[in-house]
């Protein structure tokens, strides 16, 4: 458990990505007082039954269930490309919020944006700490996010294998109504309603691997530090 308040950023290639990956995550970091930033690369559009105006409400309405502050950065959306100008849009963010913490996307997935989404801000967080370099292109203080961590969000038919879970219980509820505030996308769409079923199927099972109600999965490549065995559950 992050006993001091920590500035978060959690990355995502479309609006409702964070909420289906760590949606009850981002609520239990905002409540216990953390200062998380949800950043969307592209608006998400055009989807069969969604438009610009529309998910940016959805959005919106999502980040207040959530408790949280939402940004986009404006890439087009399906053509996301990993390049020197995305990642210092990103590692701008990153120095903007000061993020001592950073979550993207897992990197094996089906998803074009979602593969490039994880690249840029993987490189995003070493360009964000480094100095002298022109500001016009890059402000910001340099920082160096001593964390990054990966949530599942994938388009692939993946079984999770996560370095930890995190407890979601009593999130749960807040998690899925953030996603069902996308009704463009999980409530108008019959075919896609069932994705909030596999997500509730999700928390519990995983949550069963902790003994908890609920838990989101997640990986990490480099190891988390332990000063006792108090915050485990």
């Amino acid at each position: 458990m992050l006993a001091a308040m920590m500035r978060i950023l959690v990355v995502g290639p479309h609006p409702d990505d964070q909420e289906l990956g760590m949606g009850g995550t981002i609520a239990r970091l905002a409540e216990q007082g953390h200062d998380v930033l949800l950043l969307d690369m592209t608006d998400g559009e055009p989807t069969p039954h969604g438009d610009r105006q529309t998910r940016a409400r959805e959005a919106a309405d999502a980040a207040a269930i959530l408790g949280v502050e939402r940004r986009q950065l404006d890439l087009p959306n399906r053509r996301v490309e990993h390049s020197i100008e995305a990642r210092y849009k990103v590692a701008a963010a990153i120095r903007e919020h000061q993020a001592e913490v950073v979550f993207t996307p897992y990197m094996q997935d089906a998803h074009p944006d979602h593969i490039a989404t994880t690249r840029i801000v993987e490189d995003a967080r070493f360009d964000a700490k480094l100095t002298k370099v022109d500001t016009s292109v890059l402000p910001g203080e340099p920082i160096y996010p001593r964390w990054l961590f990966y949530y599942y969000c994938t388009h692939l038919r993946h079984v999770a294998d996560p370095s930890f879970l995190m407890d979601i219980t009593g999130f749960a509820e807040r998690k899925r109504q953030a996603i069902t505030a996308y009704a463009s996308q999980f409530v108008t769409p019959e075919k896609n309603r069932r994705i909030v079923e596999w997500i509730d199927a999700a928390n519990v099972y995983f949550g069963s691997r902790i003994g908890t109600e609920a838990a989101e999965p997640f990986f990490t490549r480099e190891p988390i530090g332990l000063t006792g065995l108090d915050g485990l559950v």
